[in-house]
């Protein structure tokens, strides 16, 4: 395994990059009332309450709270919420057993109860493992997509990475190098 340190800002925007594309299909009624628990701290949709604070946990120490925001700040859960209400429907039963199963390797309690080092340790030892690959990709997802689905409260990891969004993907300058050639010709027309 390569040793080769990463900062956190250096994870994120590697992994922003490929995750920005990502689409998640739901309805425009699911991505309201998403936004709109997140915002307001309100329950959830679709979650039981013990199992959000579970996936809330986790997703903390997947994405932990730094000198820069976490999953934690960025609501992260409302995305899990909101993403196994509609579009990841069918991921929502391996998941609830994977954590079912994780919740039965503790002795006393639930992950969401248990000290940070041992829900490291805890997490250390399912990594790899398809339960894990998941919540990690979601808790990736939560944190960078378009806040409207229930995570990146106040875009605080666009901010992070510095991506300006709110343009739309069809709006020029798509990059530096369409900036560039703006800023040169003056136009984005090719003629």
């Amino acid at each position: 395994m390569d040793e080769t340190p990463i900062s956190r800002r250096g994870f994120l925007q590697g992994s922003a990059a490929g995750l920005l594309h990502a689409f998640l299909p739901v309805s425009a009624g699911a991505v309201a009332r998403a936004q709109s628990a997140r915002d307001q701290h309100l329950g959830f949709s679709h979650l039981p309450a013990d199992e959000a604070r579970d996936f809330a946990a986790i997703a903390a120490r997947i994405l932990p709270t730094t000198e820069t925001p976490g999953a934690a700040e960025a609501g992260v859960v409302h995305f899990f919420d909101q993403a196994f209400a509609s579009g990841m429907k069918a991921a929502y039963g391996p998941a609830r057993r994977g954590l079912e199963s994780l919740n039965a390797s503790i002795p006393e309690g639930r992950f969401a109860d248990q000290a940070a080092d041992t829900q490291d340790a805890l997490l250390a030892s399912i990594e790899g493992q398809p339960f894990f690959e998941l919540v990690r990709v979601m808790t990736i997802f939560g944190f960078f997509a378009m806040s409207s689905y229930g995570g990146n409260r106040d875009h605080v990891s666009w901010k992070l990475i510095g991506f300006e969004g709110h343009r739309g993907a069809w709006q020029p300058p798509f990059g530096h190098y369409d900036a560039e050639v703006i800023a040169t010709r003056g136009t984005t027309d090719d003629t």
